[in-house]
């Protein structure tokens, strides 16, 4: 008998909401069977939003002494309990707070190694298994070693196809890049979220003696998982602003390269939008508007304006965006989809190229 294929999330915050819905939404198109959720604690005020989850055809579960704890505040009646319902999952995704996602790994996941495909934690998890970004190094994943992903940050993606975008030789290969410096202007916090709002700029430190922050650390080993090894910095600082994180980078070629050549690649690539707007609330209100949910699935927005070749064609800088957790959702369907679909994966994640915008 053919096995059902089962996705469970665990966590419904900025990136496990959005990704139940989009789950539960697209299931038939993606060829997965069910989608099942966890949430930890039963809350009044999440309540709307797990119902609505479940409205639209996912699953919920929790831990066996909270059920009759959400049943008493009016959340609709749990289908599994938690062990259950990692126990039946193909694949399991880990959209919990920083480190918890390695606390569960070791607590749950571990266990159930021997009946599940994979499993899935975000950016902030780094070392939870090979690192990942979808059109940056996918021919890096093996189904024989690659039980555990992490999928990267945010902005990691947005480095990740920067450098892979400018850095390629004429065979594709990221041999001409010399260096990569970055500037992160990172938002405060989600527009979903209240904590954390900072009432000015703050600069980050350089935690990282080769890195500067984790930014670039992460940068570099998921290109390493290509064999590369490459020499890059950035920097940060955290921005008054809910609306996307920005980025200013500097990339510096061995062979040079002309301004054309630069911008042809970018509007050329599958994976970046170009825009000729310089204003993060013109590109937010674009994915507002025409994204799925309000999201851009494109991994960085580029603004063309902003960018300049110098230095006799050896350095490329400019100005581009993050599309927040857009780029992050879709890496982690293309990661599930791996697992669930290793010969045709590419294929199914063709439902979301009009999400994916060549242009903002």
């Amino acid at each position: 008998m053919k096995q059902p294929k089962i996705v469970h999330i665990v966590g419904t915050g900025t990136i496990g909401e959005p990704l139940i819905g989009l789950l539960s939404d697209m299931k038939g198109k993606l060829g997965i069977d069910e989608v099942t959720f966890h949430k930890k604690t039963p809350l009044l005020e999440d309540r709307a939003k797990i119902n609505n989850l479940i409205e639209r055809g996912a699953k919920f579960c929790c831990d066996k002494d909270q059920k009759a704890a959400f049943e008493k505040l009016g959340y609709h009646k749990p289908s599994y309990e938690t062990l259950e319902a990692i126990d039946q999952a193909s694949v399991v995704i880990d959209c919990t707070p920083q480190g918890v996602g390695h606390e569960n790994k070791q607590k749950y996941y571990e266990k159930f190694k021997h009946n599940t495909l994979g499993f899935i934690a975000q950016g902030s998890e780094f070392g939870f298994g090979k690192m990942y970004a979808r059109g940056i190094n996918d021919r890096a994943l093996n189904r024989e070693i690659d039980q555990f992903i992490q999928v990267v940050s945010c902005n990691t993606h947005n480095l990740g196809i920067l450098l892979k975008t400018l850095g390629a030789n004429s065979q594709g290969k990221l041999t001409n890049l010399k260096e990569g410096r970055f500037v992160l202007m990172r938002r405060a916090n989600d527009i979903s979220q209240d904590k954390s709002f900072i009432p000015a700029p703050q600069a980050g430190k350089h935690s990282d003696e080769k890195f500067g922050t984790h930014h670039a650390r992460d940068a570099y080993h998921l290109l390493k998982t290509l064999g590369y090894d490459l020499n890059l910095y950035s920097s940060a600082i955290k921005i008054n602003t809910q609306y996307m994180h920005s980025l200013w980078f500097n990339i510096r070629l061995n062979s040079p390269i002309t301004k054309e050549e630069v911008i042809q690649r970018f509007v050329e690539h599958p994976q970046v939008a170009v825009t000729h707007k310089v204003s993060a609330s013109q590109i937010f209100s674009f994915g507002r508007d025409h994204g799925y949910f309000g999201r851009i699935l494109t991994q960085t927005v580029v603004s063309l304006p902003t960018v300049e070749v110098t230095n006799q064609g050896q350095e490329v800088v400019g100005f581009c965006f993050t599309p927040q957790d857009g780029n992050s959702l879709l890496s982690t369907i293309s990661a599930t989809l791996w697992y669930l679909f290793p010969d045709s994966y590419e294929k199914k994640l063709e439902v979301f190229k009009p999400y994916c915008f060549q242009e903002i």
